[in-house]
């Protein structure tokens, strides 16, 4: 296991782009130290979720993990749970508008509309299979790790460039 956060690859990085595979056995070893090293870059990064693409690694891995945090302060407090070949099987009809960022974009939000409710199949760390429902802020995060998984990042989900804002001025928002 390594101590230090593994290094996140920035937008325009072609890994960042690759659909990732699936994980054929969550209980390898290189799994398990794969999801404490996801879990300890993101939390030196002050993100709420990651995913294995963004530290180079082609496999369907995400972190979700919200907290309150420099870049989230809003955000709601949960335990971190290591989802594995994560799948969204069904989405709420509503979509609602929030801002997102990501540890590969950094200095940018974005606009993104993204389903509020979400339910999601996936594999725990253990390599037990999990059903679970998701709202708001949570169902958000879900939903850009698992676009990672696809290769796209949030901007490509933004309906305008001019619902880009940089980090400066989003902070300005949260701070009236």
């Amino acid at each position: 296991m390594s101590a230090m956060p593994l290094e996140v690859l920035q937008l325009g990085h072609p890994k960042l782009r690759q659909p990732a595979r699936l994980v054929d056995d969550p209980n390898l070893p290189e799994i398990q130290n794969l999801i404490d090293d996801l879990m300890r870059t993101m939390k030196q990064a002050n993100g709420v979720g990651i995913a294995a693409p963004q530290v180079g690694v082609d496999l369907q891995v995400v972190i979700v993990a919200s907290r309150p945090t420099l870049r989230y302060p809003h955000a709601p407090q949960m335990a971190p749970i290591a989802m594995i070949n994560p799948q969204i099987t069904d989405r709420g009809t509503e979509l609602m508008k929030d801002w997102e960022g990501c540890l590969s974009v950094p200095g940018i939000r974005g606009l993104v509309p993204r389903s509020s409710e979400i339910s999601v199949a996936y594999q725990d760390r253990n390599g037990n299979a999990q059903r679970r429902s998701f709202c708001d802020f949570v169902a958000r995060i879900i939903q850009h790790e698992c676009d990672h998984l696809q290769g796209y990042v949030f901007i490509d989900r933004v309906e305008t460039t001019r619902e880009l804002i940089s980090e400066n001025e989003y902070h300005k928002l949260l701070i009236p």
